[in-house]
C-alpha cells in the first residue's frame, strides 16, 4: 500500500506537532506507574511483595520510564547540541591556557557526548587543531563519563543530589586527569601518523540550518540513538529487576557495603570488560542503590564502565602507544577509586 504524503503547504505546523508529541509524552509518563502495577498484579496476578512480583513490577515500570526519559532528553539535548558542532568545540578550546582549556574541555565533554567509536577521529581532530594533549584528554574522559543524557536520567530517577554528585565527581576526574597528562608531556607516545596528518583546509561552509530543520534532525538523531541502545537498556533493566526482586539486601550490603574496603576496586575491575554507555548502566545502578550499595561504590562502577571499558581502550590504542594508554587508565582509575572512597566516607 502506497503511503499518502500531504503537500508541504498542507502539513501541520512543526510547533503544533512538537506540542502534541510533548503532551503525549506527559500522558505516558504519568500513566506509567499505575500501568506497571496493573500489569504485574492484576493482569499477571502476581503476589505483591513476592520475588517474582517485585521483579516484574520493576521491569514493567522501568522499561517505559527509562525509554521515555531517553526519547525526551535526547531530542531536547540534540536540538541544543546542534548549535555546538565538533568544529566549534575545537575552535573554542584552541589557544586557551592549560588550566582554563582543561576545565573548558571537561565542561564541553558534558554537553557534547560521543561514544567510543568517535574517540579516534575526535582525538586526531583535536591534535590537528593544536589543542594540548592534556586538554584533549580532559574532553575524552568527561565526554563518555559525564554525558547530559545520563545526568538528566539520574536527576529524574534519584533526584538532584545524586545527579549533581555524579557530575561533580566526573568533572573532577576529567580535569585532574587532563592536568596530570599535560604535565607529564607524553606527546612522544602519540602514534606518529597522527602528527603527520596535515590539515586539508576548511571545508566549504555549510548553510546554517533553520530551527525547524534542527528539530527534525534532532528527532532523526533520537530515533537513531535510541534505536541503537534500547537493547542494552532492556538488558540492563532486566538485570536490575533480578537484583531488585531476588538478590537479598544483606548479601549486597556484605559484599559491597562501606565496611568492605575492597568493594570499590572490585567493582572497577568488574566494570572493565563490560561495554555500555552511562544510560545503559543506570537501571543496574538503580537496583544496586535500592539494595543498599553505597553511593561511592555505585558511582565507581558506573564511571568505570563508561570511561575505561575494554572496547574503549582497544579503540584508543589505535592513536596512542602503550605507555600513554597505561598512564591514561592509571590516572582515570585512581580518580574513580578516590571518588568511590570519598563519597562512601561522606555519605
Amino acid at each position: 500500500m502506497t503511503a499518502i504524503r500531504l503537500p508541504h503547504s498542507q502539513r501541520p505546523p512543526l510547533a503544533l506537532v512538537a506540542g502534541g508529541a510533548a503532551s503525549l509524552w506527559l500522558v505516558a509518563w504519568f500513566a506509567n506507574a499505575p500501568l506497571a502495577e496493573w500489569i504485574a498484579f492484576d493482569v499477571l496476578r502476581l503476589e505483591p511483595g513476592s520475588h517474582l512480583g517485585e521483579a516484574v513490577a520493576f521491569f514493567a515500570l522501568d522499561v517505559p520510564k527509562v525509554l521515555l526519559l531517553l526519547v525526551g532528553i535526547v531530542t531536547l539535548v540534540t536540538f541544543v547540541r546542534s548549535y555546538f558542532p565538533p568544529e566549534r568545540v575545537r575552535a573554542a578550546l584552541a589557544g586557551r591556557g592549560r588550566l582554563t582549556g582543561t576545565a573548558a574541555a571537561a565542561g564541553f565533554g558534558v554537553i557534547t557526548p560521543f561514544c567510543s567509536c568517535s574517540a579516534v577521529p575526535l582525538f586526531i581532530g583535536f591534535v590537528e587543531a593544536g589543542i594540548p594533549l592534556g586538554v584533549t584528554f580532559a574532553f575524552l574522559i568527561s565526554s563518555p563519563m559525564v554525558n547530559e543524557v545520563a545526568l538528566v536520567l539520574l536527576w529524574g530517577l534519584f533526584g538532584p543530589a545524586v545527579a549533581l554528585t555524579y557530575m561533580a565527581a566526573g568533572l573532577a576526574i576529567a580535569i585532574a586527569g587532563g592536568l596530570v597528562i599535560g604535565r607529564l608531556r607524553m606527546e612522544r607516545h602519540v602514534e606518529s601518523y597522527v602528527w603527520e596528518l596535515k590539515r586539508t583546509g576548511s571545508a566549504t561552509p555549510m548553510p546554517t540550518p533553520t530551527r525547524s530543520e534542527r528539530l527534525v534532525d534532532a528527532w532523526a538523531e533520537t530515533r537513531r540513538l535510541v534505536g541503537g541502545i534500547w537493547p542494552f537498556i532492556v538488558i540492563g533493566i532486566g538485570i536490575g529487576a533480578v537484583i531488585h526482586g531476588y538478590v537479598p539486601t544483606e548479601l549486597v550490603a556484605s559484599i559491597g557495603g562501606a565496611g568492605n574496603l575492597l568493594a570499590v576496586p572490585m567493582v572497577v575491575v568488574l566494570a572493565i570488560p563490560l561495554y555500555s554507555n552511562a544510560a545503559g548502566t543506570i537501571p543496574i545502578v538503580q537496583a544496586l542503590l535500592g539494595k543498599g550499595l553505597p553511593l561511592g561504590t555505585t558511582l565507581s562502577f558506573m564511571m568505570a564502565v563508561t570511561a575505561i571499558s575494554l572496547p574503549e581502550l582497544i579503540i584508543l590504542r589505535r592513536v596512542m602507544r602503550l605507555p600513554l594508554l597505561i598512564t591514561f587508565v592509571a590516572i582515570v582509575a585512581a580518580g574513580i577509586l578516590a571518588i568511590g572512597y570519598l563519597f562512601n566516607a561522606l555519605m
